[in-house]
């Protein structure tokens, strides 16, 4: 019985992201997680971090579905000093991986080991696209009540019992990526505030420490209501670290972004579908927004860079696996062709939008999205798809934009890994939902794609 009880306690296994046990902590994260297409390369990323009192020493394997030598993919051994970390990337190449796999994560320190699992679908396909919205952010409040005009008001009075409810039903379409847009409310433009991390005014969605003014809104806690259901579900959540202030990358923002992150994960960093870190502020496409002079784009340029190497840095010290993404349009990219490498290195999905609404003289959307698509693979980085699933009425408010629309964007621009839509919350609605959060066409929308979706998975089972 003795031998028994040692045993549990040497062997901790978790089917989840990350482990927790004893002197240290072992993550690991898929990129792209979920169903992917055989025409993309999984992206694996694994984490160790010694949180004891002394010097250590690892070993790391990394298996393909079984726990035996002919399905290894990856081994190693590390020696970590006291509050240390180390993360490991292993691209695997998926053509021949067409159906269910696990990825499994075992590291052993010479007192214990431990197991972490991931599960990924991959499809037959000839493009890189599923064609598929594969998640979507959930703002808890839309940032601009013009926008939002039809839908704040009642995603104000949403319970967290609601936020729940709203995690299912866009499971239901398998929306699967959830991006919280923000976790504070703060309305500034870079260049036109003095704010620092001490006198910043922003208000927050959850019970914060660091700043614990809140926005007035029903919901105790979403971002615990979102991530506990997400974890029944085999979900995964991008945390949006923001707002300081709009496409700010400012060394005071950088600190700031360090202090939000460090707090979000040691509230949330526990729950198997904290899936990485979203940093709200976004960016024009040509890395400098509406800066005229040449010299002001320059330093937008080197602070974008720095932004990202210096965070990066500081969340490798304790989720050393996790990714980072940003969300810029996709104009003036060719204007920022200069800045991508450097940004690329330390960026880890880039998710741009806009596509369908491309400035005259412009490169068309399905230009921007190759040109992004080559500064990615040329930095090891991934690309994904913010598509615009609204559009705006003369009053500039947004409402559902028609189903053939989103359709026609998911077929011209296939090379994108996972496609994500901007938003869930205002432009679609379950027509379960206990609260329905803006007009009513919004449930159509819901029921439309949702036929889509059921014909698009026919097509593939027909197809075996």
């Amino acid at each position: 019985m003795k031998r028994k009880i040692f045993l549990t306690l040497c062997f901790i296994m978790i089917v989840a992201s990350t482990v927790y046990g004893g002197d240290n902590r072992v993550g690991l994260t898929l990129i792209p997680p979920g169903t992917i297409t055989n025409k993309v390369d999984l992206d694996i990323r694994a984490g160790i971090v010694n949180q004891g009192t002394e010097q250590q020493d690892f070993k790391i394997s990394i298996y393909l579905n079984n726990v035996e030598q002919q399905s290894l993919l990856h081994y190693s051994t590390i020696t970590l000093p006291i509050g240390a970390s180390h993360s490991i990337k292993y691209v695997l190449n998926t053509t021949d991986k067409v159906g269910n796999n696990r990825i499994i994560l075992r590291v052993e320190d010479g007192k214990q080991s431990y197991e972490v699992t991931k599960k990924f679908e991959v499809i037959e396909s000839d493009i890189r696209s599923t064609r598929l919205i594969d998640g979507a952010w959930a703002g808890i409040y839309h940032w601009s009540e013009i926008e939002g005009k039809h839908w704040n008001a009642d995603i104000k009075q949403m319970t967290d019992a609601q936020w729940h409810e709203m995690v299912r039903s866009m499971h239901n379409i398998g929306m699967d990526v959830i991006v919280i847009q923000e976790v504070f409310r703060n309305q500034e433009y870079v260049g036109q505030h003095k704010m620092n991390v001490d006198n910043y005014p922003g208000k927050a969605f959850y019970p914060s420490e660091l700043y614990p003014d809140r926005v007035p809104i029903m919901a105790h806690d979403p971002l615990e209501a979102i991530l506990s259901e997400a974890d029944k579900l085999g979900m995964s959540v991008m945390m949006g670290v923001g707002m300081f202030a709009w496409f700010d990358f400012s060394a005071e923002s950088l600190e700031w972004h360090k202090q939000v992150a460090k707090e979000l994960w040691n509230k949330y960093g526990s729950h198997p579908s904290f899936y990485s870190f979203y940093i709200s502020e976004e960016c024009a496409g040509n890395l400098y927004n509406s800066e005229q002079t040449y010299e002001m784009q320059l330093v937008r340029k080197k602070e974008i860079c720095d932004f990202f190497r210096e965070f990066k840095k500081y969340i490798k010290k304790f989720a050393p696996e996790k990714p980072i993404m940003l969300a810029t349009n996709s104009m003036g990219v060719l204007d920022g062709a200069d800045a991508y490498p450097a940004l690329l290195q330390n960026l880890d999905i880039l998710c741009p939008f806009g596509f369908a609404r491309m400035p005259k003289g412009d490169l068309t959307g399905k230009e921007a999205a190759d040109i992004l698509q080559n500064f990615c693979d040329d930095a090891g980085a991934h690309l994904w798809f913010d598509l615009e699933a609204f559009l705006f009425n003369p009053d500039n408010s947004l409402y559902p934009r028609p189903i053939e629309e989103i359709i026609h964007d998911l077929t011209l621009l296939d090379n994108f890994e996972k496609v994500l839509c901007y938003q869930y919350p205002g432009v679609f609605n379950d027509p379960k939902m206990s609260r329905r959060i803006g007009e009513k066409r919004t449930i159509k929308l819901y029921q439309q794609y949702q036929k889509y979706m059921n014909d698009v998975k026919r097509m593939r089972r027909n197809n075996k």
